[in-house]
């Protein structure tokens, strides 16, 4: 049966197993590399979720089947200018095969609730462009989009001048 529950420390080593998987699956996609450049979790994973795992502020879950570890999410609450609170959903991964299973959806669900519990006005979520998979997962959980962020690429230290930008995964 699957199920999310808060992580605990022991468990920091199998979302670090888990943190890597998420990182290659993105890394190729359009965006992945300036996702991981700026908006991932530095290094070292280890102390980094463990740190996590520990904040007030924040509220990381793993996704189980049959206690089965197969997924995590990372959720940071933020304080806005205005005073209220925001829910920013930084991680969400679930082992591929176990994406029909409802993993998934147990952790987007402890983590609304997580959310909710702490009085944030929102959940905010992202997917990279082209990931038809996370932005339908999202929607059908109720997510719908508030931003979209337009980027420009200037330049990328593996190109060669006779590139062009729109052969890059992040263009």
């Amino acid at each position: 049966m699957e199920d999310a529950r808060r992580a605990v420390v022991g468990d920091v080593p199998r979302i670090v197993e888990l943190a890597h998987a998420l990182r290659a699956e993105l890394r190729p996609n359009k965006g992945g590399s300036l996702w991981l450049a700026r908006e991932a979790w530095p290094e070292p994973l280890e102390q980094t979720y463990g740190d996590l795992v520990a904040r007030e502020d924040a509220f990381v879950a793993v996704g189980t089947f049959d206690d089965a570890v197969l997924g995590f999410v990372v959720v940071v609450l933020e304080s806005l200018r205005d005073g209220s609170r925001l829910g920013r959903v930084t991680d969400l991964y679930v082992e591929p095969e176990a994406r029909a299973v409802g993993v998934g959806e147990a952790l987007i669900d402890a983590a609304v609730a997580c959310c909710v519990e702490a009085g944030c006005i929102g959940v905010d979520a992202v997917a990279l462009p082209g990931d038809r998979a996370a932005k339908n997962f999202f929607e059908q959980h109720a997510f719908t989009a508030r931003a979209l962020v337009m980027h420009r690429r200037l330049a990328s230290p593996d190109a060669s001048p006779d590139a062009s930008p729109d052969a890059s995964p992040d263009a």
